[in-house]
């Protein structure tokens, strides 16, 4: 979880930060800078234009769907899962066995989609080996959500390349259910009268171990982060929808070993800590979603509100193809309706106009089947 190649991730960033950022970010990433100030205007607005894209619009039998009188919405949420690796694909056949039974409506995809380091263009082979095979048959939208890994610079995961996020929305276009018309964006189901609005977040500037200190484009403050904060305040205030989802990769609160925004890996120095993502939330998402479905921590957790979250709830699902071992971590243990910090799985969200329904899959890797451990509906 805080390891990379053999190194302690939190010891390296704190003495990192306390030798004066030592590290010789431009002598060690020459070509950053100009990475993420390309393409990142057409990916702002496509992301400002709300939900979709001019050229691949979401699918219209849900764009359509009629509450009233058709099934419960079922939403598969998947987090940290693109390693192409065995339990990546014990946990893809396992929702294919539930899929088979309960039919899926969509898929939200909570980051790390493109393990360890991300692509390296929009024809990256890797699109296939981390999501196109494991998942193949799956062949319902996937709404897809940046995450660190797949904005990694000098180590993986160290999210100090965001340009480098760029590849995956690109992908967007050549794939038939790969979903991600801009690094941040909504989805309204139905489109007219919604019932559910998804807000898809990119939070990696606020949240990378590696700030990126070459692009004031990408600042926690910068043209990037200002315009993301504009949309969604304006995307939240007109939404008409009875639920409102904010899904990222990076949690407010977690019970595991990333633990909250403002104390990521206990790293006591800002904004290492991830104190701007903590702001962000607050200033901007809590008490407006109902929910906030992130991954990052390999673990499957349903946290209770807290007074901080003025009843927004915490889920985190991100042990789709890693697990933390047992491994819990944080120094705070909050009141929680489940976790699960050995397995792998998923979850589904079964949406309906008056409830939510959150139900835990865990996986046995070897024999790739599934076992439901956890359902509760949510008023």
């Amino acid at each position: 979880m805080t390891e990379f190649n053999g190194i302690d991730r939190r010891h390296f960033l704190t003495g990192a930060a306390a030798a004066g950022a030592a590290v010789p970010l431009a002598a060690m990433l020459p070509s950053i800078a100009s990475a993420a100030d390309t393409g990142s205007a057409d990916s702002l607005s496509a992301a400002v234009a709300g939900t979709g894209s001019a050229d691949a619009p979401f699918p219209t039998d849900l764009d359509k769907f009629d509450f009233p009188t058709e099934s419960t919405l079922r939403v598969l949420l998947c987090g940290d899962a693109g390693t192409g690796a065995p339990p990546q694909w014990a946990v893809a056949d396992a929702i294919r066995d539930l899929h088979a039974r309960e039919p899926l409506s969509m898929a939200l995809g909570l980051g790390d989609n493109i393990y360890e380091s991300g692509p390296t263009s929009d024809t990256d082979t890797q699109f296939a080996t981390k999501f196109e095979d494991p998942n193949h048959g799956l062949d319902f939208p996937w709404v897809m959500a940046l995450g660190n890994h797949d904005n990694s610079a000098v180590f993986p995961g160290d999210g100090g390349w965001l340009g480098r996020g760029d590849e995956e929305v690109d992908y967007h276009r050549r794939s038939r259910k790969w979903w991600m018309p801009s690094r941040y964006y909504s989805v309204r189901l139905p489109e007219q009268n919604p019932v559910v609005e998804f807000f898809v977040l990119d939070l990696n500037p606020l949240a990378a171990y590696l700030p990126p200190l070459l692009s004031p484009y990408w600042a926690p403050d910068g043209q990037f982060m200002t315009e993301q904060r504009a949309w969604l305040d304006a995307a939240i205030s007109s939404s008409t929808a009875k639920w409102k989802i904010a899904v990222t990769h990076h949690p407010y609160l977690s019970n595991g070993s990333h633990g909250d925004a403002g104390m990521y890996d206990g790293i006591p120095i800002e904004p290492l800590n991830g104190v701007h993502a903590k702001r962000f939330y607050e200033d901007h998402v809590v008490g407006r979603c109902n929910l906030i479905l992130s991954g990052h921590d390999h673990s499957m957790q349903i946290l209770e509100p807290t007074t901080a979250s003025k009843g927004t709830r915490q889920i985190v699902c991100g042990a789709s193809a890693k697990n933390s071992h047992g491994k819990a971590g944080s120094a705070v243990d909050r009141p929680n309706l489940f976790q699960n910090y050995t397995d792998v799985g998923f979850m589904v969200l079964d949406l309906d106009p008056d409830a939510v329904t959150v139900r835990v899959y865990t996986v046995d890797i070897a024999t790739a089947t599934s076992t439901m451990t956890f359902e509760r509906r949510l008023a």
